[in-house]
């Protein structure tokens, strides 16, 4: 049986619900996971393809898709020696990342310009993420 929902436990459950949702959107905020991400949309992919394609490091790749592993948002399978990287919810992230793009347009350039995150300011030190 289950227990009737209250304002407590509701503020409780949105407050954990927008922590994931935290924890996911920090996935998504460095460019080189994003790059690799589309990368990905695209079809599987080995490391040394991706570091390849994407003219990265292989320590880089590596350390990023490890990341975007642990979120759940790419999954792998041994293939000989290597492992090829696959997108976990395909459809998902394409709809994601097309709304990330509508809302970017409608925004224009205050998302770059914003003095915490954006990158107008090329001496503003990194903010921790």
């Amino acid at each position: 049986m289950t227990m009737p929902s209250t304002p407590e436990t509701r503020v409780a459950d949105d407050a954990t619900a927008l922590a994931a949702a935290a924890c996911l959107f920090r996935g998504f905020g460095d460019p080189s996971r994003l790059t690799i991400l589309r990368h990905l949309a695209l079809g599987e992919h080995r490391v040394v393809d991706l570091t390849e394609h994407l003219g990265l490091a292989q320590s880089t790749v590596s350390r990023h898709l490890a990341c975007l592993r642990d979120c759940g948002l790419v999954t792998s399978r041994p293939e000989g020696r290597a492992s090829v990287f696959r997108l976990t919810h395909p459809e998902a992230l394409l709809e994601l990342l097309a709304a990330a793009e509508r809302l970017l347009a409608l925004t224009g350039d205050a998302v770059t310009l914003c003095p915490t995150y954006g990158t107008a300011d090329p001496t503003r030190e990194e903010v921790p993420a």
